[in-house]
């Protein structure tokens, strides 16, 4: 056994491989995990993405008689995640620049460079690089993986960017691996500029171009935000997945940078960064479609940014994408759609609003009517400039009518039934009468006639009520006796103290307490109702939807 096999056998491989490597989907192995109790368990991984020993998988699979001759690709792959480890997108860069020839390679281990050569006498150089790459986009979540746009946002960002003519240029400034800049657009005849900082991924996005033999594709190493290699490149079409929730992006050193037309971002708005970035090269006419975080949309931080490309009408469409898009986590995205005015001024009135976090993440990207909202400008320029696409399709949509007659009647219904609730009450003897003989909550619980629950205490005997128990438990007494100088009010029952009284008056004090606490709770219900029809009618009058009757009317 070879060095390279042997390191393999203690490899963790992703429910993906293992699809793979038995030539099955990927939910096959996820059924196998759920019918078969010896399946082997996880070593390593997360919960949404579990990691298995190939060696006890290769076992399983022989067992169960579904085991397959591992191909050559699976072997090569197997060999270079053995050798790289975290860095396994390193050694697919080393496989390209080895099969291109074009630069030595030492530290491709010799199994790679044989198997990788035998591949290439079968397949292109150019195909199997590119299923090396489909192998790294699948190992998701893990170290070397993160410049692989996944495929689910190729496939959006290719269908909102639509047509793309021949001879357009295209450009990304963040283009990891390149998967994203040589996806979108006609497979020739486009011009494509790319940098990325990683200079592994930067050279791979190169070589991929090389190998499969397209000439128009240029792509640079380095930070595109610190040192921009193509300052004068004007695109027709600006394509991004930029690094996200990065701070240390260099703002300090960019403070006046003239790319910052709509405000300098903040420390913690590194994406409005890379958007303003994709802007500045954007032509005339020209579009950016970036992908960001949903937060982007909302986050106070980047409030005036957000502002401003409103204001401008250079804003002019942002799709939330289902659940499950990113490769790394199932957090909601977007796409942003920006568009330079090919004359100043002119530009649209308003926003389009798409939201698609409702569908399946493989299902349609054409949104249905109530899953777009075509919002003014003059909407969006609010205190908080909230973006998020779900707040405004909810809103067009909304029967502002029927849900307000709704509230109110349910309102009515409430208050109705409020005032039953409270309970009628007798004159007492006196205030005071009650505090003569009392027992403390702590001796009763050391009598084991009272247990202290989760919430609050539980008689355990028929000599105490325990609705008795826990109304004087809130009586002024005890609530001051429980609330700290600071005015924290923490219910502390063994310090508390309540009347000795026989078991048929406790029976009546409890039903009066128990009908209070239902008073106190369906009290707050009617106030939520109340602060939700007011909400309501406030947001109806202040848009159309809603009119005072001509009755009303002075």
């Amino acid at each position: 056994m070879s060095e390279g096999d042997a390191a393999v056998q203690e490899r963790l491989v992703s429910g993906s491989e293992i699809a793979r490597l038995a030539g099955v989907t990927r939910a096959a192995v996820s059924n196998w995990r759920r019918r078969y109790d010896d399946f082997p368990s996880p070593r390593g991984g997360g919960a949404n993405s579990p990691l298995f020993a190939l060696g006890e998988v290769q076992d399983w699979l022989k067992r169960q008689n579904k085991a397959q001759d591992i191909s050559a690709e699976v072997r090569l792959w197997q060999v270079l995640r053995a050798a790289y480890g975290e860095d396994v997108a390193v050694g697919v860069a080393d496989v390209a620049r080895h099969l291109s020839g074009q630069e030595p390679t030492p530290d491709l281990p010799s199994d790679a460079a044989r198997l990788s050569g035998e591949l290439a006498g079968t397949e292109s150089a150019g195909a199997l690089v590119e299923g090396l790459v489909v192998r790294l986009a699948d190992s998701v979540g893990r170290a070397g993986s993160d410049n692989v746009t996944s495929g689910r946002i190729v496939r959006a960002v290719r269908h909102f960017a639509g047509d793309v003519p021949v001879g357009a240029t295209l450009y990304d400034p963040a283009c990891g691996n390149g998967t994203l800049l040589l996806a979108v657009g006609p497979e020739a005849g486009a011009k494509r500029f790319g940098q990325e900082r990683n200079p592994h991924s930067a050279r791979l996005a190169q070589l991929r171009a090389d190998l499969a033999g397209r000439t128009d594709v240029v792509v640079a190493a380095g930070d595109s935000l610190a040192a921009d290699q193509w300052p004068e490149l004007h695109a027709d079409l600006v394509v991004c997945d930029p690094p996200v929730g990065i701070t240390d992006w260099g703002r300090e050193s960019l403070l006046l940078d003239p790319r910052w037309e709509f405000g300098t971002p903040p420390r913690a708005e590194g994406e409005l960064a890379w958007l303003q970035h994709a802007y500045s090269h954007v032509a005339p006419g020209g579009r950016v479609l970036m992908v960001m975080p949903a937060s982007v949309a909302y986050r106070k931080a980047g409030r005036r940014i957000r502002a401003e490309i409103v204001r401008r009408g250079l804003l002019t469409r942002i799709v939330a994408l289902p659940a499950g898009s990113a490769a790394t986590h199932a957090v909601p995205i977007h796409v942003w759609e920006l568009e330079r005015p090919r004359v100043p001024g002119d530009a649209p009135g308003g926003v389009q609003l798409v939201d698609l976090t409702g569908n399946s993440p493989d299902g349609p990207l054409e949104p249905t009517p109530h899953q777009v909202a075509d919002v003014p400008l003059i909407e969006l320029l609010d205190d908080a400039v909230d973006l998020t696409p779900g707040r405004h399709t909810a809103a067009a949509h909304r029967d502002f009518h029927a849900e307000y007659d709704s509230l109110r009647a349910r309102l009515e219904q409430q208050l109705e039934r409020l005032v039953s609730l409270l309970p009628p009450l007798a004159e007492g003897a006196g205030p005071g009468t009650l505090d003569t003989s009392t027992v403390g909550v702590a001796e009763l619980a050391r009598a084991g006639l009272v247990e202290y629950g989760e919430a609050e205490p539980v008689s355990v005997t028929d000599q105490l009520d325990t609705d008795y128990l826990r109304g004087f438990l809130r009586s002024p007494a005890n609530v001051r006796h429980s609330t700290s100088a600071s005015g924290t009010y923490r219910l502390d029952s063994r310090g508390a103290r309540i009347p000795q009284l026989d078991i048929e008056v406790q029976r009546r004090y409890g039903k009066a307490f128990r009908e209070l606490q239902e008073f106190e709770e369906r009290l707050g219900a009617v106030a939520q109702l109340g602060r939700e029809a007011v909400e309501l009618a406030r947001g109806g009058l202040g848009n159309g939807a809603l009119s005072p009757p001509p009755a009303l009317v002075d």
